[in-house]
């Protein structure tokens, strides 16, 4: 008797949907008893399914209203993520406060936020309001809004009060932290975990004439500085503990409510066992993180088996049932 087929319809860019929905996804997915299906943006999405899980990752109020119209329709039906949850990333006022909040106990680590401080006004304002705030240069600026853009991945470093002039608002100014010029990116998919480390920019000294004005980065975390097989001071490259991972990933998943997302993390010094959180984004570029698409089906087969469908093991896929972590 063949396996039921669970059904998964996905709105995505152009851009998310050529990164994400691989070839070897749907070839993956196929196997355990997945279907993905695209969302006719041409058609009302009420009368279109019904399907087991919307997964999405488009904004705007009208898309949002579908979404609540359809769940009105068909309450079965699991949306990957709830539009709500989903809002408080797109502000970077709003973006870090469930870390700023966080009281971990008894997990090998502490987790902070960068000292930030949001400017919405005219620029002229930014150097006495910096000064007012306490803030340490160099300050790294980013902009307010986090909506996936390229624009809104572009970082600044200020050096001095004239740069902190010459730079657009709306923004967040964060103190720069040096952490060995190595970023860690936490992927989380479901329960599982998937970190890798990135060329980050590089500590500065104190004291040093580091520079001046405003120098532009368009994204210092991108795929192709990839510092997985760099050769890296041990300490410097060592990944945050799995403990501290395991419950900094579980309080984000409450609070935030949502189950794709990843974040930016550093480690202060690029030692020791304090790290920053510096940026948390929804539904990244999966499709850059190798095996991505075992963790993304393990998922989806999990979602299945909570709505009582049993899914196929689909063969060759059997030997990655269970997700792997960070490691």
């Amino acid at each position: 008797m063949p396996s039921p087929r669970f059904t998964v319809a996905y709105a995505l860019t152009p851009k998310k949907t050529r990164s994400f929905m691989q070839q070897k996804l749907e070839a993956q997915a196929r196997s355990r008893g997945i279907t993905f299906v695209a969302l006719d943006r041409n058609r009302a999405l009420i009368d279109q399914g019904p399907f087991d899980v919307i997964l999405h990752k488009l904004a705007g109020k009208e898309w949002r209203q579908e979404l609540e119209d359809y769940v009105q329709k068909f309450p079965d039906v699991i949306v990957l993520d709830p539009p709500g949850a989903i809002q408080q990333l797109r502000n970077r006022q709003s973006m870090l406060q469930d870390v700023a909040d966080l009281r971990l106990t008894d997990s090998d680590g502490q987790v902070r936020v960068p000292k930030q401080l949001v400017v919405v006004g005219d620029s002229s304002c930014i150097p006495s309001s910096v000064a007012e705030a306490g803030l340490k240069l160099p300050l790294v600026a980013k902009p307010l809004v986090a909506d996936g853009s390229a624009k809104s991945h572009a970082m600044s470093l200020a050096y001095d009060r004239f740069g902190l002039s010459s730079l657009d608002t709306p923004l967040v100014l964060q103190e720069f932290v040096n952490h060995g010029g190595v970023l860690f990116k936490v992927y989380v998919i479901g329960n599982a975990i998937k970190v890798v480390r990135r060329y980050s920019l590089p500590d500065l000294g104190e004291g040093d004439q580091v520079g001046f004005g405003v120098k532009s980065f368009p994204r210092v975390s991108s795929a192709a500085a990839t510092a997985e097989e760099a050769d890296l001071d041990p300490e410097v490259a060592e990944l945050p503990p799995q403990r501290l991972l395991d419950c900094l990933v579980a309080e984000l998943r409450t609070r935030l409510g949502l189950s794709l997302f990843n974040f930016d993390m550093i480690r202060e010094g690029g030692a020791g066992n304090c790290y920053y959180v510096i940026d948390i984004n929804y539904f990244p570029g999966y499709g850059k993180l190798p095996d991505y698409e075992l963790l993304i089906t393990d998922y989806l087969v999990e979602l299945a088996r909570r709505k009582g469908k049993k899914l196929g093991s689909g063969g060759p896929a059997l030997a990655f049932e269970e997700s792997p972590s960070a490691s």
